[in-house]
Protein backbone atom coordinates (compact mmCIF):
# COMPACT_ATOMS: atom_id res chain seq x y z
CA UNK A 1 0.00 0.00 0.00
CA UNK A 2 1.43 3.18 -0.79
CA UNK A 3 0.44 6.34 1.26
CA UNK A 4 0.92 10.03 0.44
CA UNK A 5 -0.27 12.84 2.89
CA UNK A 6 -1.20 16.34 1.88
CA UNK A 7 -1.49 18.32 5.43
CA UNK A 8 -3.55 17.74 7.97
CA UNK A 9 -6.25 14.56 7.19
CA UNK A 10 -5.71 14.18 3.87
CA UNK A 11 -4.08 11.38 2.32
CA UNK A 12 -3.67 9.59 -1.37
CA UNK A 13 -4.01 6.02 -0.74
CA UNK A 14 -2.66 3.31 -3.91
CA UNK A 15 -3.89 -0.02 -3.27
CA UNK A 16 -3.69 -2.81 -6.26
CA UNK A 17 -5.24 -0.18 -9.14
CA UNK A 18 -7.29 1.24 -6.76
CA UNK A 19 -6.20 5.51 -6.28
CA UNK A 20 -8.19 6.91 -3.50
CA UNK A 21 -8.23 10.28 -1.90
CA UNK A 22 -9.10 10.51 1.88
CA UNK A 23 -10.66 14.31 3.44
CA UNK A 24 -9.66 16.69 0.76
CA UNK A 25 -9.57 19.66 3.01
CA UNK A 26 -9.20 23.36 3.25
CA UNK A 27 -6.04 23.19 5.20
CA UNK A 28 -4.53 20.43 2.66
CA UNK A 29 -2.14 21.42 -0.61
CA UNK A 30 -3.22 19.07 -2.87
CA UNK A 31 -1.62 18.67 -6.06
CA UNK A 32 -2.76 18.00 -9.58
CA UNK A 33 -4.29 14.87 -9.80
CA UNK A 34 -5.44 12.10 -12.17
CA UNK A 35 -7.13 8.55 -12.20
CA UNK A 36 -8.77 9.10 -8.97
CA UNK A 37 -11.57 6.54 -8.61
CA UNK A 38 -12.94 7.77 -5.43
CA UNK A 39 -12.59 10.59 -2.64
CA UNK A 40 -13.47 9.57 0.74
CA UNK A 41 -14.93 12.25 2.93
CA UNK A 42 -14.84 11.13 6.72
CA UNK A 43 -17.33 14.23 7.93
CA UNK A 44 -18.37 18.07 6.98
CA UNK A 45 -15.90 20.12 8.78
CA UNK A 46 -14.09 22.36 6.19
CA UNK A 47 -10.59 21.27 7.56
CA UNK A 48 -12.05 17.58 6.27
CA UNK A 49 -14.35 18.63 3.26
CA UNK A 50 -13.53 21.33 1.13
CA UNK A 51 -16.00 21.48 -1.83
CA UNK A 52 -14.33 23.49 -3.63
CA UNK A 53 -10.86 21.03 -3.22
CA UNK A 54 -13.52 18.42 -4.45
CA UNK A 55 -15.49 20.27 -7.33
CA UNK A 56 -11.50 20.95 -8.78
CA UNK A 57 -10.69 17.11 -8.36
CA UNK A 58 -14.13 15.90 -10.11
CA UNK A 59 -12.87 18.19 -13.48
CA UNK A 60 -9.79 16.38 -13.82
CA UNK A 61 -11.16 12.76 -12.62
CA UNK A 62 -15.20 13.02 -14.00
CA UNK A 63 -15.28 9.18 -13.29
CA UNK A 64 -14.45 9.81 -9.74
CA UNK A 65 -16.96 8.55 -7.39
CA UNK A 66 -16.78 10.17 -3.87
CA UNK A 67 -18.16 8.51 -0.90
CA UNK A 68 -19.43 9.60 2.21
CA UNK A 69 -22.22 9.85 4.76
CA UNK A 70 -25.57 11.55 4.61
CA UNK A 71 -24.53 14.37 6.91
CA UNK A 72 -21.50 14.84 4.20
CA UNK A 73 -24.10 13.93 1.08
CA UNK A 74 -26.46 16.74 2.24
CA UNK A 75 -23.97 19.49 1.95
CA UNK A 76 -22.41 17.83 -1.33
CA UNK A 77 -26.23 17.78 -2.90
CA UNK A 78 -26.53 21.42 -1.75
CA UNK A 79 -23.33 22.32 -3.88
CA UNK A 80 -24.67 20.10 -6.67
CA UNK A 81 -22.37 17.21 -5.91
CA UNK A 82 -23.19 13.81 -6.86
CA UNK A 83 -22.00 11.29 -3.82
CA UNK A 84 -22.97 7.57 -2.72
CA UNK A 85 -23.47 7.52 0.51
CA UNK A 86 -21.24 5.07 2.94
CA UNK A 87 -22.33 4.84 6.43
CA UNK A 88 -21.20 2.72 9.29
CA UNK A 89 -21.59 -1.02 8.80
CA UNK A 90 -21.66 -0.28 4.98
CA UNK A 91 -19.23 -1.35 2.72
CA UNK A 92 -18.21 -0.87 -1.14
CA UNK A 93 -15.35 -2.07 -3.77
CA UNK A 94 -13.07 0.78 -5.52
CA UNK A 95 -11.39 -0.97 -8.17
CA UNK A 96 -11.13 -4.18 -6.24
CA UNK A 97 -10.50 -2.76 -2.68
CA UNK A 98 -12.90 -3.16 -0.12
CA UNK A 99 -13.52 -0.23 1.96
CA UNK A 100 -15.79 -0.28 4.76
CA UNK A 101 -17.20 2.38 6.73
CA UNK A 102 -17.00 2.39 11.00
CA UNK A 103 -18.81 4.60 13.16
CA UNK A 104 -21.38 7.06 13.17
CA UNK A 105 -20.93 10.20 14.89
CA UNK A 106 -17.96 12.90 15.64
CA UNK A 107 -16.13 13.08 19.04
CA UNK A 108 -17.64 15.63 21.23
CA UNK A 109 -16.49 19.27 21.07
CA UNK A 110 -18.50 21.23 23.78
CA UNK A 111 -22.47 21.84 24.85
CA UNK A 112 -22.58 24.35 22.06
CA UNK A 113 -21.70 22.63 18.67
CA UNK A 114 -23.24 19.99 17.19
CA UNK A 115 -21.97 16.71 16.94
CA UNK A 116 -22.24 16.04 13.50
CA UNK A 117 -21.54 12.54 11.27
CA UNK A 118 -18.56 11.12 11.28
CA UNK A 119 -17.54 7.78 9.59
CA UNK A 120 -13.90 6.74 9.45
CA UNK A 121 -12.83 4.44 6.58
CA UNK A 122 -11.05 0.92 6.84
CA UNK A 123 -9.41 0.07 3.48
CA UNK A 124 -8.73 -3.12 2.34
CA UNK A 125 -8.27 -4.63 5.96
CA UNK A 126 -5.80 -2.72 6.14
CA UNK A 127 -5.91 1.11 6.92
CA UNK A 128 -8.03 2.55 9.21
CA UNK A 129 -8.70 6.35 8.88
CA UNK A 130 -10.90 7.47 11.34
CA UNK A 131 -11.89 10.74 10.63
CA UNK A 132 -12.88 12.87 13.72
CA UNK A 133 -13.87 9.83 16.39
CA UNK A 134 -11.58 7.60 18.39
CA UNK A 135 -13.78 4.68 16.82
CA UNK A 136 -12.02 1.13 16.63
CA UNK A 137 -12.45 -0.90 13.72
CA UNK A 138 -13.62 -4.53 14.56
CA UNK A 139 -10.72 -6.21 12.96
CA UNK A 140 -6.75 -5.79 13.90
CA UNK A 141 -5.35 -3.23 11.49
CA UNK A 142 -2.13 -2.65 9.76
CA UNK A 143 -2.17 0.76 9.93
CA UNK A 144 -3.90 3.43 11.57
CA UNK A 145 -4.32 7.35 10.55
CA UNK A 146 -4.07 8.60 14.12
CA UNK A 147 -5.57 12.33 14.98
CA UNK A 148 -2.74 13.55 16.99
CA UNK A 149 -4.27 16.88 17.93
CA UNK A 150 -7.80 18.56 18.33
CA UNK A 151 -10.33 20.66 20.31
CA UNK A 152 -11.79 17.47 21.09
CA UNK A 153 -9.05 15.47 22.01
CA UNK A 154 -6.61 15.39 24.76
CA UNK A 155 -2.74 13.93 24.11
CA UNK A 156 -3.56 10.86 26.62
CA UNK A 157 -6.70 10.14 24.39
CA UNK A 158 -4.56 9.90 21.58
CA UNK A 159 -1.96 7.41 23.24
CA UNK A 160 -4.77 5.80 24.74
CA UNK A 161 -6.33 5.23 21.15
CA UNK A 162 -3.34 4.01 19.42
CA UNK A 163 -2.36 1.34 22.29
CA UNK A 164 -6.27 0.11 22.07
CA UNK A 165 -6.15 -0.40 18.14
CA UNK A 166 -2.24 -1.49 18.12
CA UNK A 167 -1.33 -1.67 14.83
CA UNK A 168 1.76 -2.59 13.18
CA UNK A 169 2.10 1.22 12.27
CA UNK A 170 1.02 4.59 13.31
CA UNK A 171 1.13 8.22 11.45
CA UNK A 172 -0.38 11.46 12.33
CA UNK A 173 -3.15 13.31 11.23
CA UNK A 174 -5.08 16.20 12.11
CA UNK A 175 -1.83 17.64 12.91
CA UNK A 176 -1.80 21.24 10.37
CA UNK A 177 -1.24 23.32 13.51
CA UNK A 178 1.50 21.61 14.87
CA UNK A 179 5.14 22.23 14.76
CA UNK A 180 7.73 19.32 13.91
CA UNK A 181 9.07 19.62 16.90
CA UNK A 182 5.89 19.32 18.95
CA UNK A 183 5.49 17.20 22.42
CA UNK A 184 2.40 15.49 20.72
CA UNK A 185 4.78 13.46 18.29
CA UNK A 186 7.86 12.83 20.67
CA UNK A 187 5.52 11.31 23.38
CA UNK A 188 3.75 9.32 20.39
CA UNK A 189 6.67 8.07 19.50
CA UNK A 190 8.10 7.30 22.70
CA UNK A 191 5.21 5.37 23.96
CA UNK A 192 4.15 3.36 21.05
CA UNK A 193 7.83 1.96 20.38
CA UNK A 194 7.67 0.94 24.10
CA UNK A 195 4.53 -1.36 22.97
CA UNK A 196 6.03 -2.49 19.44
CA UNK A 197 4.38 0.11 17.27
CA UNK A 198 6.63 1.55 14.75
CA UNK A 199 5.97 5.13 14.89
CA UNK A 200 5.84 7.06 11.42
CA UNK A 201 6.01 10.55 10.01
CA UNK A 202 4.68 11.06 6.55
CA UNK A 203 6.32 14.86 4.87
CA UNK A 204 3.39 15.85 2.98
CA UNK A 205 3.58 15.30 -1.23
CA UNK A 206 5.98 12.46 -0.19
CA UNK A 207 4.72 9.01 -0.52
CA UNK A 208 5.70 5.70 1.51
CA UNK A 209 5.71 2.04 0.69
CA UNK A 210 3.65 0.52 3.98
Amino acid sequence: MRITKFGHSCLLVEEGRARILIDPGVWSTIPELTNLDAILVTHEHQDHLGIENIKKLLLSNPNCIIYTNAGVGKKLAEAGVAYQNLGNKQVSEVAGVKIEGVGEKHAFIYSTLPVVDNTGYLIAGRLFHPGDALNVPNIAVDILACPIAAPWMKLADMLDYGLQVKPQVIFPTHDAFLKPANPYYTHAEREFKQAGIEWMMLEDGKSREI
